[in-house]
């Protein structure tokens, strides 16, 4: 995958609304994506940990890299993203 970006349009009601709450939206924005990446990451490490180590088949050291846990996990047959799951439990 390449680097991501994600580009946010606010109007000037909305631009309003939210300063009306926050000092700075851009640096909410961007501390908002940082605890989303923090917790996806968090449920990603738990739920993928415990299915290798109740993987009979899977031998091999559970890697502490992060980015080399995620590449273990997404490279297995069996990984699905958010959206093949939401596809496949769709009737």
């Amino acid at each position: 995958m390449a680097t991501l970006t994600v580009t946010v349009t606010i109007d000037d009601t909305e631009q309003a609304t939210l300063l009306n709450d926050i000092t700075d939206i851009n640096q909410w924005v961007q501390d908002a994506v940082t605890g989303k990446k923090n917790n996806t990451w968090k449920r990603m490490q738990q739920e993928w940990t415990v299915k290798l180590m109740e993987d009979a088949s899977f031998t091999d050291a559970i890697p502490s890299n992060k980015a080399a846990f995620v590449t273990l996990v997404t490279e297995r047959s069996d990984y699905k993203t958010r959206a093949e799951r939401d596809a496949a439990s769709s009737p």
